[in-house]
């Protein structure tokens, strides 16, 4: 068994701030990655009044042996409201970065795009300053449902590529890699104004060469954004860490990715795809599109 290291403790959050957030979520009926995913930066990022919200679940049609989200064979019907009360919750929180993810829905033919679209639409409409990120499946290969969901314009496209090709069939078995770099091209592509992002778990075995070729082939299809985070196991019947990657090598990596030309690199044991994803508003206006 691999001893949990002390770099990966998180502080005590701020339990009424917390409280705060959760009390919106539950009062509109919505549920959060950071909740469902058991992220452990769920009390730093409740504390500070942010969230990342998660649409179309909480079960998934996909039953990935590294992710706590439920899994259910027979998901629920999409709830025509969920768009109204994730875009009231935004303006009560007072974000100025949203970001919006999903389980995978593989029994909708759109993949549950349509239902993205309407939540970026109304986010637009009640909180038009806020900036909007979207962290999306790879919607089963359907490139026109990709098309759908950037017509509607959001600022930055979250893919997250999450391992090393070798360890897909482990990891990810109803996910491929060549999929998942082909629908990051295609964004830059179809949407060449917004900013393509995308995420990787160390910890399960893969070697230090492998995590710099998937970074080599993020730039090669000009992916912005990269973020890099130690997978912890949320349970026995999840698969087990093989490593506890020191914080020494998360930093290099960050110099490494910056030297690559990412336009931003979070590097670092607890980070997550979602974790401060509100300093984004920094780099676009370093970066202007």
């Amino acid at each position: 068994m691999v001893v949990k290291p002390d770099w990966l403790r998180v502080k005590a959050p701020q339990w009424q701030r917390v409280g705060s957030v959760k009390e919106t979520l539950r009062d509109l009926g919505l549920n959060t990655v950071c909740e469902e995913a058991s992220c452990p930066n769920i009390g730093e990022c409740f504390s500070i009044g942010t969230a990342t919200f998660l649409i179309m679940g909480p079960a998934c049609t996909r039953a990935c042996p590294y992710c706590d989200i439920d899994f259910e064979k027979k998901p629920q019907a999409l709830d025509p409201t969920e768009p109204d009360r994730l875009a009231i919750a935004v303006q009560r929180l007072g974000l100025k970065h949203v970001v919006i993810t999903s389980v995978n829905r593989d029994d909708l033919a759109d993949g549950g795009a349509s239902q993205f679209i309407k939540c970026i639409e109304k986010v637009k409409k009640l909180m038009p300053k806020t900036t909007i990120e979207v962290l999306i499946p790879d919607l089963c290969g359907n490139w026109q449902a990709l098309e759908t969901i950037l017509s509607a314009h959001p600022h930055v496209l979250n893919h997250n590529t999450e391992t090393v090709p070798r360890l897909y069939k482990r990891t990810r078995p109803q996910g491929d890699y060549q999929r998942t770099m082909e629908l990051l091209r295609l964004t830059k592509e179809l949407a060449p104004w917004v900013y393509t992002k995308s995420g990787l778990m160390v910890g399960l075995g893969e070697t230090e060469t492998e995590v710099i070729e998937v970074m080599q082939d993020l730039r090669q299809i000009d992916c912005d954004i990269l973020t890099i985070g130690q997978y912890l196991q949320p349970s026995q019947k999840h698969l087990n860490v093989q490593e506890f990657v020191h914080p020494d090598r998360f930093a290099s990596w960050q110099k490494v990715g910056e030297e690559m030309g990412f336009l931003q690199v979070v590097s670092s044991p607890l980070t997550r795809s979602s974790y401060h994803a509100e300093e984004v508003e920094k780099l676009m206006q370093l970066y202007p599109r």
